[in-house]
């Protein structure tokens, strides 16, 4: 008994981290661009945005218990560079200040559309800041008390909009692989992927505080916690993702936060605007406050004790509440770029020490994997600057799946192979 309820605490709180403003806001754009492509979308969308999260929690749990763990099993440096580069994404300079910039849009401008963003922004990280200053109960709050309201509204509004759909999916003029595409990269937009690597040492901490010691014990709880935090998720993107392709709206200039707005006034009526506040103040607080969590807790390890946690907390909480200003489209917009860059990496990462990570303990394979997607990447953040050439472009899209976003994962397989063969030659 005592087993299955900190199974469903902790896995309810890993949902709530992972699923904050991007996870709201993304599944009903997405949708409404891809018509009739609903279930290859939802698989697409799933991949970066559930299943690689997972295995990002479970590589993390397979190598110890945090990212450091993970990473210090190719080299320490790359740890330290590679866990910065995660922690500055999903924390002050685009997750967290998209979680506030989400609140106002949604939960506070259709109701007070003469109310200032600051002001929800100040009260937001004030909220946040009291809630992340003891990171030993973050995960018992968010799990126990936060989550299952929030699950309760999102389960409403799905169920009405599956029964009785406002409108028939539109045909869309994207083809299948592009609507694939489309779902894949949008799950960057969520930064789960990212998120899991961190997030995976805030929840085995928790396993372990509820007694849990042993490596065989801890490691099913969290798996178990991850697979309840994974069907949670599906369901959800799922649902979110159809409610999108049946909102009626075909305006890709919409705004994110106002096809949310129409589609939970739509089936809800005059309680759609209500509960749609009630229900992104739960899921962006729950984000913030396990984000600026693991911020501070990150850092204040890389720098040995050196700068308090408490320091880190309120400085991520003022930094986030200063970006979070500019609205929910701008920080999206900003985001692509550095995202488009440590995505495939960290998807590389995961990916292979979840299949091979048993198996191959050599470092040498696994460096030459990650020499290759960021190889990749590094063109593929060119192109999203538009840096390069049409014609270096045209060369470029000779990399299988590099104009769908996806060169890396050629170019990363066959260097793990390479480096994998030249190894086992030199030994």
């Amino acid at each position: 008994m005592k087993k299955t309820r900190d199974i469903l605490t902790i896995g309810f709180a890993l949902f709530a981290m992972f699923f904050g403003a991007g996870n709201l806001l993304l599944p009903p754009f997405i949708g409404m661009q891809v018509g009739q492509h609903i279930w290859i979308t939802i698989l697409a969308f799933g991949l970066t945005g559930i299943l690689l999260p997972f295995f990002g929690v479970l590589s993390v749990t397979n190598a110890g218990d945090s990212f450091n763990d993970l990473g210090n099993r190719i080299n320490k440096n790359v740890a330290a560079i590679l866990g910065t580069i995660i922690m500055i994404c999903i924390g002050p300079l685009i997750a967290i200040p998209r979680t506030a910039a989400t609140t106002y849009e949604v939960g506070i401008l259709p109701s007070f559309p003469t109310s200032q963003p600051i002001w929800t922004s100040i009260s937001f990280f004030a909220v946040t800041w009291l809630f992340s200053i003891v990171p030993s109960k973050v995960v018992d709050l968010v799990g126990n008390i936060l989550t299952p309201l929030l699950l309760l509204l999102l389960i409403i509004l799905i169920s009405i909009g599956i029964t009785q759909p406002i409108d028939n999916p539109d045909i869309s003029s994207l083809s299948t692989m592009d609507s694939f595409s489309l779902g894949f990269t949008e799950g960057y937009q969520t930064l789960d992927v990212l998120a899991s690597v961190i997030f995976a040492g805030i929840i085995i901490t928790a396993t372990k505080s509820k007694g849990y010691t042993s490596t065989s014990e801890k490691n099913k709880i969290v798996i178990a916690a991850g697979a309840l935090a994974a069907l949670s998720l599906l369901i959800i993107y799922g649902g979110l993702i159809y409610l999108g392709a049946t909102s009626g709206i075909n305006d890709i200039e919409i705004k994110r936060s106002e096809l949310l707005i129409h589609i939970s006034k739509s089936l809800l009526g005059k309680y759609g605007t209500l509960a749609i506040a009630i229900s992104i103040a739960l899921a962006c607080l729950t984000t913030a406050i396990a984000l600026t969590s693991a911020f501070g807790t990150f850092f204040n390890q890389l720098t040995q004790n050196k700068v308090s946690y408490k320091v880190l907390v309120t400085i991520c909480c003022i930094f986030s509440c200063g970006l979070s200003i500019g609205g929910v489209d701008t920080i999206i917009q900003f985001a692509y770029p550095p995202l488009a860059f440590v995505y495939p990496i960290v998807i590389t990462l995961v990916l292979y020490f979840v299949i091979f990570g048993q198996i191959i303990k050599s470092k040498a394979p696994y460096i030459g994997a990650l020499i290759g997607s960021t190889i990749v990447a590094l063109l593929g953040l060119l192109k999203a600057l538009n840096l390069l050439s049409e014609k270096t472009l045209q060369l470029l899209n000779y990399i299988p799946f590099f104009e769908y976003d996806l060169g890396w994962v050629i170019p990363s397989a066959l260097l793990f192979l390479i480096f994998y063969i030249v190894d086992k030659i030199k030994t």
